[in-house]
């Protein structure tokens, strides 16, 4: 994904000349998508299983990829961001709920945690291949990205085991009315607890904060800020620093944290989330108003690290909070489309502003639309971070 993704937004900026708006409705495309399609395909996971859901997404991706670096304008990357946003929905959920199955609930959170510091480390082969393959050309790491992906999905095909699957489709109905009753099942769930409720809230302000600062951060250093000559130093060179240094800051300061987080239970996972997203507010807003180079990048590795430690932290808690296995991807699903919601909703409002008044108050918008989920949080940990007729949380080692 980071071979593939790292040098898309100066591919759209330089070469396809896209505005503020432009890079926003970009995300919104693959967003809008990804709101419609989340739920049904979280559905045909729970029903037909998750270890095929992820292979056809990752599958999708790879092709999505490869449309967007061949494509010549607006309208080719709107299209392909749009099928991105299709194909990912086969992935997400469905990737969470097949780890939790094969690993146990109980140790879930090790996994994820683990799973994150594999994933920091492959982002930093990746974005050192995109640079030097974008050197040559920017069409050419978003091509190799798209083809390491269907490379990845073959690999997936022969390795991938399942074998803590069980399906949600009833015997005596239709594959329809199973889905359907599958969907009514995980709908319920969520009505019924209240921190699942929290969590759906906090999802859309994370998605609409999310998508803001993904969308306009590489505007900011090039249109703002700027970066700083170094030598016959390319821009595209800066932006791999630029990535590349977030993710080894992620990688150092997660390593040590990675035993602590598997082991604490759903309070201090929420006590953690809150500390994260309130850190993540102060570096989008030093990030937005930052005068300088150094300070701009101080902020924007500030916010990024805060965001990388919050995401294995926050899957953990919400699987906690999912006891019915059979639902598990449908609920993450529903959950995720809440998160999407809040990208296609408050993403083209956040360009809007950047196209009327800069990015820089559109990257302020960003870290304004996060303050409500602290509030969300602070609600959940008076709960004890879930719901009481759950099992009690275990003891922090």
């Amino acid at each position: 994904m980071a071979l593939g993704w790292t040098i898309a937004p100066i591919f759209f900026i330089r070469e396809l000349h896209f505005s503020p708006l432009e890079l926003v409705l970009a995300g919104t495309a693959l967003e809008l998508a990804y709101f419609a399609m989340e739920i049904p395909t979280g559905i045909v996971a729970d029903t037909y299983g998750r270890r095929l859901s992820v292979i056809v997404g990752t599958i999708g991706l790879g092709l999505g990829f490869v449309a967007t670096g061949l494509a010549g304008g607006v309208a080719l990357v709107l299209a392909a961001a749009a099928f991105m946003g299709f194909t990912w929905t086969f992935r997400s959920g469905a990737e969470e709920a097949w780890i939790t199955d094969e690993v146990g609930a109980e140790r879930v959170g090790r996994s994820f945690q683990l799973g994150a510091q594999a994933q920091r480390v492959g982002a930093l082969l990746g974005i050192g291949a995109a640079v030097g393959l974008a050197l040559v050309d920017l069409r050419l790491p978003i091509v190799a990205g798209g083809l390491v992906l269907l490379l990845l999905a073959a690999a997936l095909a022969l390795a991938m085991p399942e074998t803590g699957f069980r399906s949600a489709r009833r015997a005596d109905l239709s594959a329809a009315a199973s889905m359907a009753e599958t969907a009514r099942t995980g709908g319920s769930l969520i009505r019924r607890r209240p921190i699942l409720l929290l969590i759906v809230g906090i999802s859309f302000c994370l998605g609409v904060s999310d998508e803001g600062f993904d969308r306009l951060w590489e505007a900011q250093f090039l249109l703002e800020v700027g970066v700083p000559a170094f030598g016959e130093l390319d821009d595209v060179v800066w932006f791999g620093v630029l990535g590349a240094g977030s993710i080894l800051l992620s990688l150092l300061v997660a390593q040590p944290l990675v035993r602590r987080f598997a082991a604490i239970g759903p309070e201090r996972l929420a006590r953690s989330l809150l500390v994260f997203d309130a850190l993540r507010i102060v570096g989008l807003l030093s990030f937005a108003l930052a005068g300088s180079f150094a300070l701009a990048l101080a902020a924007f590795w500030g916010a990024r690290l805060a965001r990388s430690l919050a995401a294995p932290v926050h899957a953990t808690w919400l699987n906690a909070n999912v006891e019915d296995s059979s639902v598990r991807a449908t609920v993450l699903s529903m959950t995720n489309v809440f998160e999407s919601a809040g990208e296609w909703g408050g993403g083209p409002a956040l360009g809007g502003i950047g196209n009327a008044f800069g990015v820089r108050a559109a990257l302020a918008g960003s870290a304004v639309a996060l303050l409500p989920a602290l509030a969300l949080y602070g609600r959940a940990v008076r709960h004890h971070g879930r719901d009481p007729d759950l099992a009690t949380e275990p003891a922090a080692v």
